[in-house]
């Protein structure tokens, strides 16, 4: 006789009603994933017809759908654009969380306004496609009412990661993430550009180019650790060694008649560094608060 083990199955949360303010691509991308979710979803954008083909309820009116719910979920194309379809009587005592995204003190103010309301608020950022097991999104504000409504926003995907009760936090991580990626992207295009300067095609770089970037993630750690630390090793390139070469670069660059702005700007802060003692560092040091 064989003896087994019976699986609890896992809780399906509780329908929860959600509206969905506002339907880009990425507002119609949170209303499919909660309606699917079993979610009575009921929906509102300024352009009339855009709530064709969802599975949920189109309200006339901003109002109107934000009172049809007790979470109410607000991504349109910037703070001017939140702050413009909010309307405080039909949002008092409800939940509402801003996936619209923006600078930390957007958020902070939304959120002061909110309170002054008698309105729940969450600020969130969409960093990976909702709707699947991988999707992340990362919320900052009222840890209790994060927990409160933690089960209906998984209806996104992934795990909903709280990251403090500083309403303006997940702003700051997507905006320190952003500065990363588009320095990074200007980067690309600028080394392209002075690569055709220089007659080297765009077929002959990319592949160096590529090869190249396989440092950033060893680099993002050291960084990291660096200055957890407060240790800024330069025993393998040291500030002084990155004057020298940025000094070449940027020699070549105006050379070609070259945009040089963001280059100069990082070799003006390697200048500050050395000039305050700190040449025989690495340059991680850069980092530091």
């Amino acid at each position: 006789m064989t003896s087994g083990t019976t699986s609890t199955p896992t809780p399906t949360p509780t329908p929860t009603p959600v509206t969905v303010l506002g339907l880009g691509p990425m507002g119609r991308a949170l209303a499919t994933a909660f309606a699917a979710a079993g979610h009575p979803t009921t929906v509102w954008n300024r352009t009339p017809g855009k709530g064709a083909g969802l599975d949920a309820t189109v309200a006339a009116t901003a109002a109107e759908a934000s009172a049809a719910s007790p979470l109410v979920v607000v991504c349109v194309i910037n703070h001017e654009a939140v702050r413009s379809v909010l309307d405080p009587e039909a949002l008092r005592g409800r939940t509402l969380v801003n996936l619209t995204g923006g600078s930390p003190r957007h958020a902070r103010e939304t959120a002061r306004w909110a309170e002054e309301h008698g309105v729940g608020y969450l600020d969130g950022v969409i960093m990976t496609p909702v709707g699947g097991p991988d999707a992340v999104v990362l919320y900052s504000g009222s840890a209790e009412v994060h927990g409160a409504h933690e089960a209906t926003l998984a209806a996104l995907g992934g795990t909903p990661t709280h990251v403090g009760e500083d309403p303006g936090r997940a702003a700051a991580f997507n905006m320190s993430l952003l500065d990363f990626f588009w320095t990074s992207m200007f980067g690309v295009v600028h080394a392209f550009r002075l690569a055709s300067a220089e007659g080297v095609a765009p077929g002959e770089l990319g592949g160096y180019a590529r090869a190249m970037s396989g440092l950033l993630p060893g680099m993002i750690d050291a960084v990291a650790a660096h200055v957890s630390a407060g240790h800024f090793p330069g025993d393998e390139s040291s500030l002084d060694s990155a004057a020298s070469l940025l000094d070449d670069v940027l020699a070549t660059v105006r050379a070609n008649g070259l945009d040089d702005a963001m280059l100069a700007a990082g070799r003006a802060a390697v200048r500050r560094a050395v000039d305050a003692g700190h040449g025989a560092e690495g340059f991680t040091r850069l980092a530091a608060p």
